[in-house]
């Protein structure tokens, strides 16, 4: 069995580890109303989808 032959840093562990960052995957920008929505959904402030009113939104 294949076993490591010295213990791995902390730094060269750390390096490794250093691109896993958070970051804001799949997100749009509303054209009606400039909020953050998800691709292919209706926008949750507005009610639009691809131009044009899906939902009515009560003000």
């Amino acid at each position: 069995m294949a076993v490591p032959q010295r213990r791995t840093s902390k730094t060269r562990k750390r390096l490794r580890r250093a691109n896993y960052k958070f970051h804001l995957a799949g997100v749009s920008v509303c054209e009606h109303c400039g909020e953050y929505v998800k691709p292919h959904t209706v926008c949750k402030k507005c009610g639009y989808y691809d131009g044009k009113q899906v939902i009515k939104i009560g003000e």
